[in-house]
């Protein structure tokens, strides 16, 4: 089958398009025909063994990448099943985590799939499950968002951010979403109610405070995002730090942490961990109508290089996406 194989650490030119095995599934595994995955900045810190400290905790791996094969959800049609798998068949259109996804064939264990909306593609399947899930437990589980509060998304245009803004209206939200000039109107029509324009105001000015801020972008300090919430308001930080850093997240994760400890409000680091529950949750909010993935740009599977090129700029609309077959 052909794939993205990383065989070392580095920007995205280390990767190569080639032939490799079809992966082997064990008997609580299934093996997906991969339609279209999804690139997330996770993808970036795989790729560069990023940050530095995930290396020595074993993480990313050592000196060489961990997971050879790239990419880590996506969208597909099951293959083959498992022994011991009895809910999914070959033929089901299925979302997830996929170990690989970044190839014609990926397998996955069968717990940490579920069946595709009808109502979407495949590229858009491709873009819910880390996206969908972080931004579900960014509101609704940290944020505990609750009707009628006022609640602000910093970064509301990208990935996890354009997917919270309609988690947020869908729990009775009022919701300002922050994003650039050019993306005013993608997060309207997301259902924000104010959208803010950072080139041209500043969210943390004190005028407006809010219920529940989630931060996507980290491009302010925390001093200045208290301004912005009320005195018993929440921070949810999920922004994941840049490429290169010795500490990343972890460094910033550690800043709200110690800064919780002093203030009256709630700040709070939003933690790793995704369940089928989770997935199951989001993919009822989009049967429902309620939640649509907007897909950015699809780019070939052998030009998936490219594709972590534009996701690494920090400027896409929604989410990016490998599309395979």
């Amino acid at each position: 089958m052909k794939a993205i194989v990383q065989d070392r650490f580095g920007p995205p030119d280390v990767l190569q398009f080639m032939d490799v095995d079809t992966p082997a599934i064990g008997p609580d595994e299934v093996l997906v025909r991969v339609h279209a995955a999804s690139i997330n900045p996770y993808d970036w810190h795989m790729l560069r063994g990023d940050p530095y400290v995930a290396r020595l905790m074993g993480g990313v791996g050592l000196t060489r990448p961990k997971h050879r094969i790239a990419g880590a959800d996506g969208a597909g049609r099951v293959e083959r099943v498992g022994a011991n798998v009895s809910d999914l068949r070959p033929g089901d259109e299925v979302l997830g985590w996929f170990d690989g996804s970044f190839a014609e064939y990926a397998r996955a264990a069968a717990d940490r799939v579920v069946r595709k909306p009808e109502r979407l593609s495949f590229e858009e399947a491709a873009a819910v499950p880390m996206a969908g899930e972080t931004a579900l437990r960014a509101i609704r589980d940290v944020g505990q968002v609750r009707p009628g509060q006022q609640v602000l998304v910093n970064g509301a245009a990208g990935g996890v951010g354009h997917v919270a803004v309609q988690i947020a209206v869908a729990l009775g939200a009022e919701v300002t979403g922050v994003c650039s000039t050019r993306n005013v109107e993608l997060v309207r029509s997301l259902g924000a109610a104010r959208v803010v324009d950072y080139t041209a105001a500043d969210f943390t000015d004190g005028r407006q405070q809010y219920d529940v801020v989630l931060d996507n972008v980290g491009n302010q300090p925390l001093r200045r995002l208290r301004r912005a919430l009320t005195s018993t308001g929440t921070l949810v930080h999920n922004a994941g730090g840049a490429p290169g850093h010795v500490f990343g997240p972890i460094g910033s994760i550690l800043r709200v942490v110690v800064v919780n400890g002093v203030v009256s409000q709630r700040f709070r680091p939003l933690p790793s961990g995704w369940t089928r529950k989770h997935l199951l949750d989001v993919t009822e909010l989009v049967d429902a109508g309620q939640v649509t993935p907007v897909v950015d740009r699809t780019f070939p599977l052998a030009d998936t290089a490219a594709g972590l090129h534009h996701v690494e700029q920090g400027h896409a609309r929604g989410k990016v996406v490998v599309s395979v077959i």
